[in-house]
């Protein structure tokens, strides 16, 4: 994958493509919901919040991340959250997850953010893979988190 690969924040007028991707990442988690129209209400109002930006890559978009910006009383900065990232099964392995979850580290460093943090399913090894060699560490605490199927993980910006 080169440098030609679009890559860019979803505004407003890619409301369907964006709907379209995260009905695929449903699907591909075998969810019942929410249903595509509950989905592209919620999606045109993240669209149009200025604490969240979806990343897509490729055009069409065969993949995104979501990230959500929040004041952290302990930083007394902004932090990133990593909400969702997926790339459409016939794009994989092209390197499109990690340039989207480099693209997130650097939207999360231009807003000034302290950290970015996500949640993994620990079953989930290539993900895993893909976070831990972009320098995001563990931070799973059986006692905070019991059994929880997901680990969280934590860089520090």
């Amino acid at each position: 994958m080169g440098p030609e690969t679009p890559l860019r924040i979803a505004g407003p007028t890619d409301q369907t493509a964006v709907t379209g991707l995260v009905a695929s990442f449903r699907d591909f988690l075998k969810s019942d919901g929410p249903n595509n129209a509950g989905l592209e209400i919620t999606i045109a109002r993240l669209l149009a919040d200025r604490m969240t930006e979806f990343l897509l890559i490729d055009e069409p978009p065969v993949g995104f991340i979501q990230l959500r910006f929040r004041l952290s009383v302990w930083t007394g900065a902004e932090d990133a959250w990593l909400e969702d990232a997926f790339v459409e099964e016939t794009s994989r392995g092209k390197g499109h997850g990690r340039n989207l979850v480099s693209a997130a580290i650097n939207r999360a460093r231009s807003r000034g953010c302290q950290r970015i943090q996500l949640d993994v399913n620990q079953d989930n090894g290539p993900a895993i893979k893909l976070y831990e060699s972009l320098g995001f560490a563990p931070v799973h605490n059986q006692e905070k988190f019991g059994d929880s199927p997901d680990y969280m993980f934590t860089l520090n910006l």
